[in-house]
């Protein structure tokens, strides 16, 4: 089903001031019906990207023509060499940093600058001075076509076309870090008796074993291991993996670790039983919940098209926070 602890049964990435995630939307809508002009990829045996210099956008007159001012990881100005002709997404690495090459599957912290394509005119920057979210890279991410296979510290020029509803825009991004990490490294703590049992591989993805018990009726939350990063509070956006099974069968219907990336959401997005698993921790933690329908999917008859009626249990490992201010 993929990304699916969502009280809408999809995942909405939405994130505070943050624009990287239209970009990105843009960017693999219009590379799509761009021909020849798409990066070629190393096909797998579905069909997919295997690597990030494959996924990469290519170079382009319009994005080469983007003088940029300034040094990475300080908030830059930028020249335009005339009026852009922007007619597919294209990016340029303008000047290359000498930290390790980003691969599949990590975990990427970044800033972010965005200017209208036509005057230069400074729209949005985020994650200069108070850090945002990372950006998790997989196959089917719009952030693995923008930052491709650079190295960190690294400064990424991408131009992406307008639309009816939006005007053409450059986008300049510094790739500032690769150290979040993929699981969990807080703490172990001692297993509860009659909680479902987690087996990790040395990767961190959990297999979890339930119990030969009757559902319980109310969310159940148990910290497995306990970080010593910030506390998740109501509303703030997190990055997790998770795997979650069903409790009638034990069969696991979703799960970030088969996507091949961790999952960026907000506590506040997610349905009730996810929420409670979050909220109160805190970063490096690896939580264990298990929720009945009314704080999941909903009551019902359990059927085989959708989570109606299921018992859900996750393992969820929080990666990261970005706090959201509240507002009156």
């Amino acid at each position: 089903m993929g990304r699916f602890p969502t009280d809408r049964g999809i995942f909405v990435r939405l994130r505070p001031a943050v624009v990287l995630s239209a970009l990105a939307v843009t960017a693999l809508a219009l590379a799509g019906c761009s021909g020849d002009e798409t990066p070629e990829s190393t096909p797998s045996a579905s069909g997919e990207a295997t690597d990030l210099c494959s996924l990469a956008l290519p170079s382009g007159a319009a994005a080469e023509a983007v003088t940029v001012e300034g040094e990475a990881g300080e908030t830059p100005t930028i020249a335009l060499d005339g009026e852009l002709d922007i007619t597919t997404p294209e990016r340029v690495v303008v000047s290359e940093g000498d930290g390790e090459q980003l691969e599949l599957g990590q975990n990427v912290d970044y800033a972010l600058t965005v200017f209208d394509a036509t005057t230069g005119e400074q729209l949005e920057s985020v994650g200069y001075d108070d850090p945002i979210l990372p950006e998790p890279l997989s196959t089917d991410s719009g952030a693995g076509q923008l930052f491709g296979c650079a190295t960190v510290g690294s400064r990424i020029v991408a131009t992406v076309p307008g639309s009816d509803s939006a005007a053409a825009t450059v986008y300049v991004i510094d790739l500032l870090g690769n150290d979040t990490p993929t699981a969990a490294r807080g703490d172990a703590e001692e297993p509860v008796d009659g909680q479902p049992t987690v087996e990790l591989a040395e990767s961190g993805e959990p297999t979890i074993t339930l119990p030969d018990a009757d559902a319980p009726t109310e969310t159940e939350v148990t910290t497995l291991k306990t970080g010593d990063g910030d506390v998740v509070e109501s509303g703030d956006f997190v990055l997790v993996q998770y795997a979650g099974v069903k409790w009638s069968d034990g069969s696991v219907f979703d799960s970030s670790w088969a996507a091949g990336a961790a999952a960026p959401m907000s506590t506040t997005g997610v349905v009730a039983g996810f929420q409670k698993a979050l909220e109160g921790q805190t970063v490096g933690s690896q939580v264990l919940v298990t929720m009945p329908p009314a704080d999941g999917y909903g009551e019902g008859e359990i059927n085989d098209q959708d989570l109606t009626g299921e018992t859900l249990t996750f393992v969820v490992d929080i990666l990261a926070v970005q706090h959201v201010e509240a507002t009156e």
